[in-house]
């Protein structure tokens, strides 16, 4: 992520269960575990499954790895900004 200018060192993961008591208009799952594992969250919370491959599960040498990483990594972006381009283009 840093490639891209974004700082993640402070980030870490997080589990669903830590927002049970959050709001969200969107929950979106990355890959199928988690859309398969992720709690039902109430309050007319949309569900989105994008479904990538886990880029952790990537064999080959470490130049084959990040790749596989960056390959991900751009295709989540690609995704998520396109769902936001429509929301926003139907007003929501």
């Amino acid at each position: 992520m840093m490639e891209l200018g974004i700082d993640i060192s402070g980030h870490r993961s997080k589990s669903p269960v830590e927002f049970m008591n959050e709001k969200f208009d969107f929950v979106i799952a990355l890959c199928d575990h988690v859309a398969e594992s992720c709690p039902v969250l109430s309050g007319g919370t949309q569900r989105i499954h994008m479904g990538f491959p886990n880029p952790a599960a990537a064999s080959g040498s470490d130049k084959e790895r990040l790749m596989a990483f960056r390959k991900v990594r751009n295709q989540i972006r690609e995704e998520v900004v396109a769902f936001l381009t429509k929301r926003g283009a139907q007003g929501h």
